[in-house]
């Protein structure tokens, strides 16, 4: 396999570990916060933590690195119209995400605290709720538009 195949499928993989990860765990955190439960929620939160961790914070990394090397090796300068909307787009996603990893945090400790104490959520947590899920919806729908430009490569401008 020569390096242009080698980084495209670590840039593929590492799109799926990003938009993947980062969809199961707002779609679980997003259904467990309607749950009357708190140990279910803290258990989900706690989870959605490490997968962010673990998952999605180094494919974070690898993208725009994987992604300029493409670009380097297949001669498309990083001016490319559609190239710069993508990046453009992921930076505007991680704008989204690095307060969402912040709030998630919070609302995981949140809940553990309230599960050992025996006590209710505050309300500060529904705020908190409130921002990281209104804060995933453009971040989201950033992604699927960079995933589109990646695939069709349009001539814009």
């Amino acid at each position: 396999m020569n390096t242009y195949l080698t980084l495209k499928w670590l840039h593929i993989v590492s799109s799926v570990l990003l938009v993947g990860t980062g969809f199961g765990s707002a779609f679980y955190l997003f259904f467990a916060n309607r749950q009357p439960s708190l140990q279910a929620r803290a258990v989900v939160a706690r989870l959605v933590v490490r997968a962010d961790t673990w998952f999605t914070t180094p494919a974070v990394i690898v993208q725009p690195l994987s992604g300029a090397a493409l670009a380097h090796l297949a001669g498309w300068p990083l001016d490319t119209p559609w190239l710069l909307l993508s990046l453009g787009l992921y930076f505007f996603a991680g704008a989204c995400w690095l307060p969402v990893l912040g709030l998630q945090l919070r609302m995981a400790r949140t809940l553990e605290r309230c599960v050992q104490q025996g006590s209710a959520l505050p309300a500060q947590y529904a705020r908190d709720q409130r921002a990281w899920e209104w804060l995933g919806y453009p971040a989201f729908t950033a992604m699927l538009a960079v995933f589109w430009l990646m695939v069709n490569k349009p001539v814009l401008g």
